[in-house]
């Protein structure tokens, strides 16, 4: 992760994602190094988007643009700021972003540079 993103951002993202591959991932971009995985993140989240496992999917690999995603009811945001959700668009395009299947499981990794 950029210390720039962290220090310009300054936001924790939560995902809670339903469907396959379903479950809970964060970006932290607020902590220092900032940090991105599975599960709860490590300081309380400012902003909890919920979506499909297949829409996070189609959103990180630029097949669908969160404000699109919002407008049609595909992902539902709560926190303190919009936009700092909104942010996350403009940083979509640094993300990488890894789907991968692997006896059978799936697994998703989000790398920021």
């Amino acid at each position: 992760m950029s210390e720039e993103y962290v220090r310009s951002t300054q936001g924790v993202f939560q995902f809670e994602l339903s469907g396959d591959d379903g479950g809970t991932w964060y970006i932290d971009l607020k902590t220092k190094g900032g940090s991105a995985g599975f599960g709860k993140p490590p300081v309380t989240a400012d902003v909890v988007m919920s979506m499909s496992s297949a829409d996070f999917v189609k959103m990180f690999t630029g097949k669908l643009k969160p404000t699109l995603a919002f407008m049609s009811g595909k992902l539902s945001v709560k926190g303190d700021t919009v936009l700092l959700a909104m942010s996350l668009e403009k940083m979509l395009p640094q993300f990488v972003f890894e789907h991968q299947w692997n006896s059978g499981l799936s697994y998703i990794t989000i790398m920021l540079f």
